[in-house]
């Protein structure tokens, strides 16, 4: 017998999903979604996609709207989260997702190039933060997850700014971790190993270090294996952790 609503472990939270209408994003959203959450997908330009992710999550019976933004932008995420928090009643689980991947050399790397990249995963995550963290604490506590990668722990050639991006993504929750813990607010990154999703042309093919061969496991991970780790540190189950980086890899890096 398929478990009632309010069975579901995430029943009356509402998650924001930053970067959710395709891959890792999307797979989060849904997940969390049948889990009982109500759903805010974002995305920066791809109308049609998060569209497509808030359509399939409102086919399976769940709740999600669709919040359009560029989460680097200072002036545009203050008043997209209100106005999805007011649509939805609060926020009580952010995931920061949101993220480009480029691959350029070093030498070749120019500032604008640099920045671009350090602006939607760095401070895109701390502008949301701050923008939804005060919908958590009037809501008694909720939960933050970054999601972050293995080229900042093991270096990736053509990645120096996505590297230090998500290095500095970790530090921030770690910070975050201690400084909301009064709030009973817990803050977490995943970093994801070589995942099988449909990457862009600006992204360029896994690094030759990541063939299966090479990869003790002897795959590539999946969307839904990220998302269901999502689901574990956002849940009831996963209230004891924070401040941690949670590796998701195969074995390709070991802590």
């Amino acid at each position: 017998m398929a478990a009632g609503a309010e069975e579901r472990p995430l029943t009356g939270k509402v998650a924001l999903v930053t970067g959710g209408g395709k891959n890792i994003g999307r797979a989060i959203a849904e997940t969390l979604a049948a889990e009982g959450a109500a759903i805010i997908v974002n995305g920066r330009r791809e109308r049609a996609a998060v569209e497509s992710v808030v359509e399939a999550i409102v086919a399976a019976g769940g709740v999600a709207v669709a919040a359009m933004g560029d989460v680097s932008d200072p002036e545009v995420v203050p008043r997209m989260v209100e106005e999805a928090a007011e649509a939805m009643g609060g926020i009580d689980i952010l995931v920061s997702n949101a993220g480009l991947r480029r691959q350029t050399s070093f030498l070749e790397m120019s500032f604008a190039e640099w920045r671009e990249i350090l602006s939607v995963a760095l401070d895109g995550a701390f502008l949301m933060a701050k923008a939804v963290v005060p919908h958590m604490i009037a809501r008694g506590g909720g939960a933050i997850v970054a999601l972050s990668g293995i080229s900042t722990h093991v270096g990736t050639p053509k990645r120096a700014h996505v590297s230090a991006s998500k290095a500095g993504l970790e530090g921030l929750m770690r910070a975050l971790a201690i400084e909301l813990a009064p709030h009973r607010i817990t803050c977490n990154a995943i970093a994801p190993g070589a995942i099988d999703t449909v990457r862009g042309a600006s992204s360029g093919p896994h690094s030759p270090q990541w063939t299966d061969e090479r990869i003790p496991l002897r795959r590539k991970g999946t969307v839904a294996e990220i998302a269901a780790m999502v689901r574990l540190l956002v849940g009831p189950e996963g209230g004891y952790v924070t401040g941690q980086t949670i590796h998701v890899n195969g074995g390709a890096f070991l802590t």
